[in-house]
């Protein structure tokens, strides 16, 4: 993968090497490929990603642990 990816960090771990650190291109389009930051494999696609992201039941503290390593703020619901 290019310069031009991200990396975050996903509740689904890698089935290669079990690392939770995953990475994508910036333009993030749907069928974009989601790779493991560790092995480089391919886990799944942006749009699967956002799903397992937008739909995985996380502990308060896998939760926060994400939050940070996702630069993400917490909303008003969140608290």
């Amino acid at each position: 993968m290019s310069d031009f990816s991200e990396e975050f960090r996903m509740p689904k771990s890698c089935p290669n090497c079990g690392n939770h650190m995953m990475k994508v291109s910036q333009e993030k389009n749907a069928d974009d490929g989601v790779f493991c930051a560790s092995c480089n494999t391919e886990v799944c696609s942006w749009a699967d990603a956002e799903q397992i992201l937008a739909e995985t039941p996380r502990s308060e503290a896998e939760q926060l642990i994400e939050d940070v390593k996702n630069n993400k703020r917490p909303t008003d619901d969140d608290v």
